[in-house]
């Protein structure tokens, strides 16, 4: 299955009714959740700050922090999908406001993007969390853990495999069970569709629990290129991701590294095949789909 990819509706299914407003839909989930919507045969609205069009999709403009956008957006919406402003450590200032609008122009299903390491009523994305139930008689929560394309597509982890033939973290020798894009894509369109709503959070997992080392040996063996793991201290990791983000938001994710090594995330789930009817992808597969084709850049690592 490649990135994208998504099942298409059985025989015989009844004509779907409503229309799933999916934010963020360029993204990293949001494009894939929009592919398994279209190729479903359900409605969808695709809410990006460009209006970007996409195959099947109603293209519309969505900004979270121009909330003139929230009207034309969610008119004819019934249920959305919901992520995050990236980089922002308070999300609920901008999130919340939005979901009354929401729920006043008629959505009656919302499913949430947020992380396997923040639980309901914790940091960021955690109070829009803890909100939810309240505001909608049908939702979920996705919490996944970091995702496999952390380093195969635009993070800066990516960047630096391809740049340098290195991944850096604060995450020692601990263990995450990196959990494939397309099967959060997936868990979240039968979030969005099924009949009943999961009406809980939902962890999901890879099939299995990986350190940085081993993601590092799987990518030197998939792509031919050397890959190593440098460990850095909780510091230097606070102060390499705030050249990037918000400082705030650089203290949580190196904190998260921290978390990692002492092993918050050694844990597998089985949410994707409970949801979807098959097994999650593991990270060697999902490497060879998105990086074994792929020619080495001027003056990688090798």
């Amino acid at each position: 299955m490649t990135a994208t990819s998504a099942p298409t509706a059985p025989a015989g299914t009844p004509a779907p009714t409503g229309t799933t407003l999916v934010i963020g839909a360029t993204g990293t989930t949001g494009s894939r959740t929009t592919a398994h919507l279209v190729a479903a045969g359900r409605r969808v609205r695709a809410g990006s700050r460009r209006a970007t069009p996409l195959p099947g999709a109603e293209p519309v403009r969505f900004d979270w922090y121009d909330p003139t956008s929230f009207g034309d957006a969610l008119a004819g919406a019934d249920r959305v999908y919901l992520v995050p402003p990236v980089g922002d450590p308070d999300p609920a200032a901008v999130m919340l406001p939005f979901l009354d609008q929401a729920r006043a122009a008629g959505v009656r299903r919302a499913v949430l993007l947020s992380s396997s390491a923040i639980t309901e009523g914790g940091p960021a994305v955690g109070q829009v969390h803890r909100a939810l139930p309240g505001l909608f008689g049908e939702w979920a929560v996705l919490r996944p853990s970091w995702f496999m394309q952390n380093f195969t597509g635009t993070h800066a982890h990516a960047d630096s495999i391809r740049a340098e033939g290195v991944i850096m973290t604060a995450a020692g020798a601990g263990r995450v069970g990196f959990v494939d894009a397309d099967d959060i894509a997936a868990v979240a369109a039968r979030a969005l569709t099924d009949d009943r709503a999961p009406g809980t959070d939902l962890v999901l997992t890879g099939p299995e629990s990986l350190s940085h080392d081993d993601i590092a040996a799987l990518l030197t063996e998939v792509t031919g290129r050397q890959v190593v793991h440098r460990n850095l201290t909780y510091e230097a990791m606070r102060e390499r991701l705030a050249a990037a983000v918000p400082p705030e938001f650089a203290t949580m994710l190196a904190a998260m590294d921290r978390s990692i090594a002492e092993g918050a995330e050694d844990r597998t789930t089985d949410t994707v095949h409970r949801l979807t009817g098959r097994p999650p992808h593991d990270f060697r597969t999902v490497a060879v789909r998105e990086l074994a084709a792929r020619p080495a850049p001027a003056g990688a690592a090798r």
